[in-house]
């Protein structure tokens, strides 16, 4: 402080401050307890009902409060108001901010899992409503019928889609996915499956699902080069698609092209760090290459997987055999 100032002007200035921390430290208490009303009637509100009145008063409940127990109250009220009156934006708002501040609340995950699926539901039954003869409307039954195991019916749809709309993205690849998901497909299935991938490339070249299950028919059927062009394509498509790295590998060690393999499937390991045929096949490589420490390192990791698979009642992950 100046030195010039006059001695009753600092007595002054100290009694002005000392008065506004006085102030704010009386405010506080009296600001929290009003949040607390006005949270416990927001609540009140919910319970008996009144969720119309309710929705808007509990958004600024959880915004306000700082008790944690009365903010998750608020929250899980609010959500129930808002799905129960239809309020779905205010519905998505409370889950996002519950799921932000309480990511591992039992109750908020569960109440998660239903609103998710109830708004699926809600938004299918706008779809079938609203545009019930349009490719999408077909396409969303074709995949209930396919999750209840209705794989005649399900094919059905997908080939109406496509004598609807024959250069629609994505049918062909669901139609081939389709007719390697039966459980007991027909002797012709994967080579009709081979037709709609290629089909769906010739629509959608960035179609990295149907390259990659191209790669995996062909390295099932031994065509390797066939495989290791379309591994190699679906990960330049997507360079996170950890399954694709691990069959590119696994093709380059099925021909003994070990220093290739090394790449490809250190991405794989990379991405899968918990995929043990990833470690394996790494470990493969790295011993015909001459990388014997690191190739115990991976071997080490691999066989701790397994022991820890099989502890707990698991199998090992797609861990083929070394090659010979």
């Amino acid at each position: 402080m100046p030195k010039y100032l006059p001695q009753s002007l600092v007595s002054c200035v100290l009694f002005a401050s000392f008065a506004q921390v006085s102030l704010a430290e009386v405010s506080k208490p009296a600001v929290q307890a009003h949040s607390t009303v006005s949270s416990q009637h927001a609540l009140g509100l919910a319970k008996s009902g009144h969720c119309k009145e309710a929705v808007p008063l509990l958004k600024k409940s959880f915004s306000q409060t700082i008790d944690k127990d009365l903010k998750r109250n608020a929250g899980l009220a609010g959500l129930r108001c808002a799905m129960v009156g239809n309020q779905f934006d205010a519905a998505e708002d409370f889950l996002r901010l519950l799921r932000r501040d309480f990511p591992h609340d039992p109750d908020v995950l569960y109440v998660s899992v239903h609103t998710y699926s109830d708004l699926a539901t809600r938004a299918s039954q706008q779809l079938a409503t609203s545009a019930p003869n349009s490719a999408q409307a077909h396409e969303l039954n074709a995949e209930s019928l396919e999750m209840q195991g209705k794989w005649d019916q399900a094919e059905k749809e997908y080939q109406g889609i496509v004598q609807q709309n024959p250069r629609l993205p994505g049918i062909h690849f669901r139609l081939g996915r389709l007719l390697l998901s039966q459980p007991n497909p027909s002797a012709d299935a994967a080579e009709r499956a081979k037709k709609e991938f290629e089909s769906e490339l010739q629509i959608d070249p960035s179609n990295a699902g149907a390259e990659y299950v191209l790669g995996e028919l062909a390295r099932q059927a031994q065509e390797w080069d066939n495989a290791i062009q379309h591994f190699s394509r679906a990960t330049k498509i997507e360079a996170g698609f950890g399954d694709a790295f691990l069959g590119w590998g696994l093709a380059l060690v099925a021909i003994k092209k070990f220093p290739e393999a090394v790449t490809p499937l250190e991405a794989a390991v990379k991405l899968e760090p918990m995929n043990p045929a990833a470690h394996y096949n790494l470990a493969i490589a790295y011993s015909r290459t001459g990388r014997k420490q690191d190739a115990d390192k991976e071997f080490a990791i691999h066989r701790d997987m397994v022991q820890r698979n099989s502890a707990e009642g698991g199998g090992p992950r797609n861990s083929p055999e070394a090659p010979q």
